[in-house]
C-alpha cells in the first residue's frame, strides 16, 4: 500500500534542474521505513559524520549518489514555498496543494526514521 502511495506522490511532485553541484537542500532529513530501505546502507560512522556535518549520508562530491531513488522529503525541496530553494530554482508549476499536503499526512501516518 505503501509503495503505491510513494510511487503515486513521486508522479505528482514536479521536478526542476537544481544548480549543478549544489547541495544547499542535503541535510539531516526523516523518511518513511519503504523509502529508507530502497536506498543503500551506510555504517554507522557514515551516519555519525554525515549528522555532525549537519549533511546526508549519501551526499557525495559529485552530489547525491541516490538521486533516482531520493525519499519524498527530497524531491519536495524548491517545489512548494514551505521548502524554498535558497537559490531561487522551483518548478515552473509549484505542486498542487492538496498532493502537498496529503504527503505531510504520509508523514505523519508512516514511521519516519533518519536518512
Amino acid at each position: 500500500m505503501n509503495s503505491q502511495k510513494i510511487r503515486f506522490f513521486r508522479q505528482r511532485i514536479p521536478s526542476f534542474e537544481c544548480i549543478p553541484g549544489c547541495h544547499d537542500c542535503c541535510g539531516p532529513v526523516t523518511t518513511s521505513s519503504e523509502e529508507m530501505a530502497r536506498l543503500p546502507r551506510k555504517s554507522a560512522a557514515e551516519q555519525a559524520d554525515a549528522l555532525e556535518n549537519l549533511s546526508c549520508p549519501h551526499l557525495a562530491d559529485k552530489g547525491c549518489t541516490v538521486y533516482s531513488e531520493r525519499p519524498l522529503i527530497c524531491r519536495l525541496f524548491g517545489t512548494t514555498p514551505a521548502l524554498a530553494c535558497p537559490h531561487g530554482k522551483r518548478p515552473e508549476m509549484m505542486i498542487d496543494d492538496a498532493i502537498e499536503q496529503q504527503i505531510y499526512q504520509f508523514f505523519k501516518e508512516t514511521r519516519q526514521v533518519l536518512v
